[in-house]
């Protein structure tokens, strides 16, 4: 008998004795019909961060009231360290190897493959709401077509940055409770999922200076925001008949074991999560329980309280009846991360944890008692080879099943980027795959390159991905990233190259970056190699496609199929996109119909005054060519230096303006103009420009004043 057969048999005894003292079985709890469920996901929430896991760290009033009034799971564990695979388990009770969903990126929830927790309520006549804080989970991922209302509403446009693909998560919680409101006349059930405890860690006041730590400060805000929603749910007298569970979807590293964030590792502080489940009248208020419990336990906890039906065959288990102790005992927790093996090329890891040991299955496994070292810090493989092969050989039961990847578009890398995730696929190397924790300072030092691009020093950013290549050569989300890099600061050629490195590694992002790599193409002025990229990217991004073939035709003068190409990429009525109409207004503007171009143009600001009034580039511009065409040069003017104000390094604001000032003879006001465009950015191309506009406008000398400067900046010498 192993020792871990010898500690179920221990377990199993102590519930037999126990229940003997007692001389009675514990009286099942009733089930609750109809109660109004409300599940809570709190994104990258370690447990031993709150007090309710006997941290002392961060007040949190909420949870703790939460807690008091309902069951504690001690020990319960997510089943990957990622939003989308985690949240995927939640809604359908099967395992990441079951469901499909392996990465945040490339897979898609199939709502007709199999039940979900919104489908089983729905056949049972509840109402299914979500509401969710995180690009990660907007609807399309396939999360929206379970629910019977979804809203993922946030401010997203192209380049945008991270705090743009997140929301606060006060209007998360009011635009759950709209819904609740309109609704709540039956039985329902809403999915509220809150963002902050996410990097980056931006506490808000008075917890921002109240902790040292800002994730602990960022856990501290979502329990205000928590504690808001439950006082809300009083108001409207549904806390008290509500059966609430509040989960973490996985933990995060914080350079535990030398990730600081997570996807990558499996070790505890990625994976145990808080767990808290109140039943509708207090039942079973105060309760702890020690046994394993997982996040695939949700669904047939809900199913079964309520009465809806449950599949069979589901891995999971009613946390009620966990609870109860009705079964339990010798479970083991299944845990992996394959973002490693798909975006790293590095091996895949995959865990089992029982009530007393985690093994991790990878080149070099480990095994760690949690009880005695819940921080895992000793390895006892070598001391427990026994055990370990027993875990092992549990695991190689269990099917990898892993499918590839399906081809992500461009806006999707990126924004996924922004949030920090890796994006490409790897690439195909040979070997012996290499072990996550032996290498993670490599993906450290990748974070740090998107760091480096969010706060704009893309020279650093780049400097940092040649080093990364030097020693990792296959490493294609560093190409990517170097190749945007490259770009912002002009160096044209170079990014194209880049993009055409990162696909020789790994032939499969071809169809993802073909639309960047049409974009350049462009700018360089290869027309012909633009279209054929251009109409690559058509399968997976056809709207950006129309919007480079408009521009393609642009370059050729061929405004009426630019107009037709800008408006194949308007997409849908309801929710035109403003690039498309800021590209719509130019090719109108070519064509002499202004009118229609202003009221194009002036579409395209109310967009995005709805959507957040976030500056967009070539907007103002766009509408003061249009005014300046109109003989409206003071409102043209204005426009120009709006752009200006707010976009200081984009270059067509500038020329405009020039343009605009020499046809008023006010020429003394030209070249500061263009002076101040070149030090809002300072890289050759803006001096090009400069020198450019300056010979068009007949100043020779300071045409050939700016190009020479430009020339110094190429060869790394200072521009004076």
């Amino acid at each position: 008998m192993t020792a871990r057969s010898s500690r179920v048999l221990a377990a199993l005894t102590a519930i037999l004795l126990v229940a003997g003292c007692r001389h009675e079985k514990a009286a099942a709890v009733d089930r609750f019909p109809n109660a109004p469920v409300i599940l809570i996901s709190i994104d990258t929430f370690r447990a031993d961060h709150l007090s309710i896991y006997g941290a002392k760290l961060v007040d949190t009033p909420a949870i703790d009231r939460l807690a008091h009034d309902g069951i504690v799971f001690e020990n319960a564990y997510s089943h990957v360290p990622l939003t989308f695979p985690s949240h995927a388990t939640m809604m359908t009770g099967e395992l990441p190897y079951q469901n499909g969903v392996r990465s945040n990126i490339g897979y898609h929830l199939d709502a007709k493959a199999q039940a979900s927790l919104p489908g089983l309520l729905a056949e049972k006549g509840y109402a299914t709401g979500g509401a969710v804080s995180a690009y990660v989970l907007r609807g399309d991922t396939g999360m929206g077509s379970l629910f019977q209302f979804y809203d993922d509403s946030m401010e997203v446009w192209d380049s945008a940055t991270l705090g743009a693909l997140q929301r606060r998560g006060d209007d998360t919680v009011k635009a759950a409770l709209g819904w609740v409101d309109r609704v709540r006349a039956q039985p329902f059930f809403l999915f509220l999922h809150l963002f902050e405890p996410h990097s980056p860690y931006e506490p808000v006041e008075p917890f921002k200076s109240r902790y040292a730590n800002p994730y602990d400060g960022e856990i501290a805000t979502v329990d205000a925001i928590v504690g808001r929603f439950f006082a809300d749910l009083q108001k409207r007298g549904l806390y008290d008949r509500s059966l609430i569970m509040l989960v973490g979807d996985h933990g995060e590293g914080l350079g535990q074991h030398g990730e600081a964030e997570h996807g990558v590792l499996l070790y505890r502080e990625d994976l145990h999560v808080p767990m808290i489940v109140k039943l509708p009248g207090e039942k079973m208020a105060g309760r702890r329980v020690a046994a394993p419990a997982e996040l695939v336990d949700l669904l047939p906890t809900i199913c079964k309280a309520v009465g809806a039906r449950v599949p069979s065959g589901l891995p999971g288990m009613s946390l009620i009846d966990l609870a109860e102790g009705k079964g339990g005992a010798d479970r083991s927790v299944y845990s992996e991360t394959m973002y490693p093996r798909l975006h790293l090329g590095w091996s895949q890891l995959r865990s089992l944890t029982d009530d007393r040991d985690h093994y991790i299955e990878s080149p070099k496994p480990e095994l760690y008692d949690i009880v005695a070292d819940p921080a895992e810090e000793h390895n006892l493989r070598d001391a427990h080879r026994r055990e370990s092969r027993a875990f092992g050989d549990e695991l190689s039961s269990i099917p990898l099943n892993l499918q590839a990847q399906s081809k992500a578009s461009p806006e999707e890398m990126a924004r996924l980027a922004a949030l920090g995730y890796l994006t490409g696929a790897s690439s195909s190397g040979t070997g012996p795959l290499r072990n996550p924790r032996d290498n993670i300072q490599v993906l450290k030092q990748i974070q740090e390159t998107f760091a480096l691009n969010q706060q704009g020093k893309y020279t650093e950013s780049i400097a940092l991905c040649e080093q990364i290549l030097k020693n990792d050569p296959d490493l294609v989300d560093v190409y990517t990233q170097m190749a945007g890099d490259l770009r912002r600061i002009g160096k044209l050629k170079e990014a194209l190259e880049a993009y055409h490195e990162a696909i020789r590694r790994s032939p499969q992002l071809v169809d993802s970056v073909a639309i960047e790599i049409a974009k350049l193409e462009l700018d360089l002025g290869d027309l012909k190699a633009a279209e054929l990229n251009a109409r690559q990217a058509m399968k997976l991004d056809p709207e950006d496609a129309h919007l480079i073939l408009a521009g393609i035709a642009e370059s050729r003068s061929d405004w009426s199929t630019a107009e037709r190409e800008a408006r194949l990429g308007l997409g849908p009525a309801d929710r035109q996109r403003i690039p498309a109409l800021i590209m719509l207004a130019r090719m109108l503007t070519h064509e002499g119909k202004l009118d229609e171009a202003l009221a194009t143009a002036n579409r395209a600001a109310e967009r995005v005054a709805t959507e957040g009034a976030h500056p967009v580039p070539t907007l103002s511009s766009t509408r003061g060519d249009i005014l300046a065409r109109m003989d409206r040069n003071v409102e043209a003017e204005a426009a120009f230096r709006n752009e200006i104000a707010h976009l200081p390094q984009t270059t067509e604001a500038y020329v405009r303006l020039a343009l605009l000032l020499a046809s008023q003879h006010r020429f003394n006001e030209i070249e500061p103009t263009l002076e101040s465009m070149v030090r809002a950015s300072p890289v050759p191309a803006t001096y090009f420009v400069a020198a450019r506009e300056m010979h068009d406008l007949g100043n020779m000398s300071a045409s050939r004043s700016f190009r020479v400067r430009g020339e110094r900046l190429g060869r790394g010498r200072s521009p004076r």
